[in-house]
């Protein structure tokens, strides 16, 4: 986290009329940092322009329900794209949910509804899935993360303001990701005890994906929280496979979050 007098001068250098470019560039900072520290202080100042339908944390200095934003920052690096093709002003966030969960389906639309409390998400039919769709120009300012390209094929890192949301709800962070490219399933394997059989049933957490960055922020949100991990070998398509098997770890995982439903 920046010290405060760090922020002070950059709001110093805001108000005498600095750029947000020029200000992080003088101070050596993240251009998202300076834009919010910028909206912040204006929305303290009560010099915000004009409201709009769709809100912004950053443009409009809006509130933000940060442990549903993890939730949704989860699913988003997980499964979710967005998309602003050229025939189209607006850009769209859809996460993909499998037909077969649609707990997570109204967990997804409910994240949504929380973080863009004036929008109005939308399911869109696919074979055996749907995709729950947001629009709005703003969708950049929630996820900086977005660019061209697949996910795998550029860096991926949280902006300081997104980590700082992370650590105080890694849960919901690490919710959102097991929700969309993770799943808990029972092993099971037989063991021979006085002549008898037995079988024996154990439970475990996976996340799969092809980013090594991502991979990065799980596998560090899972040391926050106490969750002991295993990496597989990289795939021939470069997926890596994290396995959560302690029953400790399994435990707490199941105390958070629990299988998908």
């Amino acid at each position: 986290m920046h010290e405060f007098s760090v922020r002070e001068q950059a709001v110093h250098l805001l108000r005498r009329g600095a750029g947000t470019a020029e200000t992080a560039r003088r101070l050596g900072l993240p251009v998202g940092t300076v834009s919010w520290w910028k909206h912040r202080d204006l929305a303290k100042r009560g010099e915000l322009p004009g409201r709009r339908r769709s809100p912004c944390l950053h443009c409009y200095g809006d509130d933000l329900d940060r442990p549903a934003y993890s939730y949704l920052l989860g699913l988003y690096l997980g499964d979710g794209h967005i998309s602003h093709p050229k025939q189209h002003r607006t850009a769209s966030l859809f996460i993909a949910c499998d037909d077969k969960w649609p707990g997570i389906m109204d967990a997804v639309e409910a994240a949504m509804r929380q973080v863009f409390p004036t929008l109005a998400p939308c399911r869109l039919r696919r074979p055996g899935s749907h995709n729950v769709k947001v629009y709005s120009k703003h969708l950049p300012c929630y996820f900086p993360q977005h660019g061209p390209g697949k996910k795998h094929e550029r860096t991926i890192a949280l902006e300081p303001w997104q980590q700082e949301i992370v650590d105080a709800h890694p849960w919901e962070f690490l919710r959102g990701l097991i929700h969309s490219d993770g799943c808990r399933i029972t092993n099971w394997t037989t063991k021979t005890v006085d002549g008898v059989v037995r079988r024996y049933e154990y439970p475990r957490y996976f996340f799969t994906n092809t980013s090594t960055d991502i991979i990065g922020l799980f596998t560090a949100t899972l040391d926050t929280v106490g969750v002991q991990w295993k990496a597989s070998i990289p795939r021939p398509t470069g997926q890596v496979n994290i396995s959560v098997a302690r029953k400790d770890s399994v435990a707490l995982m199941d105390a958070h979050i629990g299988p998908k439903h």
